[in-house]
């Protein structure tokens, strides 16, 4: 059988279906970003990355028209709003490029993991190589630049040593103990995540046009405070640094780059996908206070998630995924 011929599953429709419409929205705000950016360097790296997705659009456009589904609207042009005035800074333009190219490849590799079609998972192959391409290259100019934040140290010990009281899991009562390095593996990830999407709402409540989707935002602000607050807690108690916060990287103007569609999707994104990291968070914690933590931040982004999810239908900004046919419904037009 012709490896080449075999028609593509709901899942890998599904996954070519999400990485266009991410795909796109980020590319928008990069298109935004290296008119504003400064420094030749990261406008350097910029330029790559829209260069990347350019080539990657055109084979997402590709795979879904020859299953002869109906490509996305996604975000274009008519998102953008050119000539409005500087809203980041240059190192927070490369922060962003950072963390979304690491949501980018956990992206990639889960659509990978799914693909069965080869020339599918040859595509998912080279995005990969292109992300860790562009991680390689953001991480080394946060590091030239004194800008990246390392994750907090941690000392050997004499030997290996075994768990030998069931106390371990103690977080609230007794002596407790200390974080585990597999414990802060994404406890600090999910606090620069948490910074990010805070950073994003402060900028997008100045700019944003709706009243509704200014309170959405500033609504979804307060959450991502409350929850680098909690994560920032639990590290600031064993004394270990917490990542600084990005906020004074954003500027005064009130002038919208963006459309207010790109802004709500944008926020509801990063809520979204941050409920995977904190599900993986939640599985490696031991530490009772650590698993409560977790409980809470994905409560509150659910209420978050459910409020988005209303105001983009209400403003048919929501585009529907594909969907599996509906036999009940075939049946009746019989």
């Amino acid at each position: 059988m012709n490896k080449e011929r075999l028609k593509l599953t709901s899942s890998e429709i599904g996954s070519l279906w999400g990485q266009y419409m991410n795909g796109t929205m980020t590319d928008m705000v990069n298109r935004y970003m290296i008119t504003i950016i400064e420094d030749k360097a990261i406008k350097a790296t910029f330029q790559d990355a829209i260069k990347t997705f350019a080539k990657q659009k055109k084979q997402l456009v590709s795979f879904i028209e020859n299953e002869g589904f109906p490509v996305p609207i996604g975000f274009n042009e008519s998102d953008l709003n050119k000539g409005t005035k500087r809203l980041f800074s240059d190192i927070f333009c490369l922060n962003y490029l950072h963390i979304m190219t690491i949501h980018g490849l956990v992206g990639h590799a889960t659509s990978f993991g799914i693909a069965v079609r080869e020339d599918l998972r040859y595509f998912y192959d080279s995005c990969d190589t292109d992300g860790k391409r562009m991680y390689h290259q953001t991480i080394d100019l946060l590091l030239k630049k004194g800008a990246f934040q390392r994750d907090p140290y941690c000392y050997p010990g004499e030997s290996p040593e075994f768990i030998t009281t069931k106390d371990f899991t103690d977080g609230f009562f007794g002596k407790g103990r200390r974080l585990a390095s597999t414990e802060i593996i994404s406890m600090s990830l999910n606090i620069k995540k948490s910074i990010l999407a805070k950073t994003l709402c402060v900028a997008f409540s100045q700019v944003a046009q709706s009243k509704d989707v200014r309170k959405f935002i500033t609504d979804s602000q307060k959450v991502a405070e409350a929850n680098i607050k909690s994560f920032s807690k639990i590290l600031d108690d064993d004394n270990l640094s917490v990542p600084k916060s990005w906020e004074t990287e954003v500027t005064t103007s009130t002038a919208s780059p963006f459309s207010d569609k790109l802004l709500m999707y944008h926020i509801g994104f990063l809520s979204q996908v941050a409920q995977g990291y904190y599900g993986k968070g939640l599985a490696s914690a031991m530490r009772t206070d650590i698993l409560t933590a977790y409980e809470r931040v994905i409560l509150r982004n659910l209420r978050v998630t459910q409020k988005w999810f209303n105001i983009m239908v209400e403003n048919k900004w929501l585009e529907q995924q594909p969907l599996v046919p509906n036999r009940q419904e075939l049946a009746k037009e019989k």
